[in-house]
C-alpha cells in the first residue's frame, strides 16, 4: 500500500480548509485561481499525468461503481431546479443554489454511488432541468 505523504503544517491546514468549502465555493475558488495564475486543473494534471493513457482507458471501461452528477441546463422551469438542487444538496443556502444553476453546466455530486446518481437526476429532471451522469 501506498504511503500517504506528509504536508507541511501549513499545506495541512489549506486542506483541511479546503474540505469544508461547498460546491459553488470551490468553483469560484478554481475560477479565481484559474485568473490569478493563466493556469487550469486540467492543464495541471496534463502536465503532470499519474496514469498512462492506456491505463486510463481501461479503467474507464470497467464498470463503473461512482458516477459524477452534472446539472447540463436549468431548462425552462428555473425555480424548480433551484429547488430540486437544494434537496440534493441542502448544505447550499438559495443564493448558492441559484449562481450553481444559473452557472450551469456544473457539476452537482462527485464519486456517488449509481443509485443516488439516479435519484439525483430523476429529481432534477421532474423540475425541467437536464442532467448528464459521467
Amino acid at each position: 500500500m501506498a504511503e500517504q505523504k506528509k504536508l507541511s503544517e501549513k499545506l495541512d491546514k489549506i486542506a483541511k480548509e479546503l474540505e469544508k468549502l461547498t460546491v459553488v465555493e470551490m468553483a469560484e475558488l478554481s475560477k479565481y485561481l484559474e485568473d490569478k495564475f493563466g493556469v487550469s486543473a486540467m492543464q495541471v494534471a496534463a502536465a503532470s499525468p499519474t496514469q498512462s493513457t492506456s491505463a486510463q482507458a481501461s479503467a474507464e471501461k470497467e464498470e463503473k461503481s461512482t458516477f459524477i452528477v452534472m446539472l447540463a441546463s436549468a431548462g425552462e422551469n428555473k425555480l424548480g431546479v433551484i429547488k430540486a438542487v437544494r434537496e440534493i444538496l441542502p448544505n447550499l443556502g438559495l443564493m448558492e443554489a441559484k449562481k450553481l444553476v444559473e452557472s450551469a453546466p456544473k457539476e452537482l455530486l462527485k464519486d456517488v454511488k449509481k443509485e443516488e446518481a439516479d435519484e439525483a437526476k430523476k429529481k432534477v429532471e421532474a423540475a425541467g432541468g437536464k442532467v448528464e451522469l459521467k
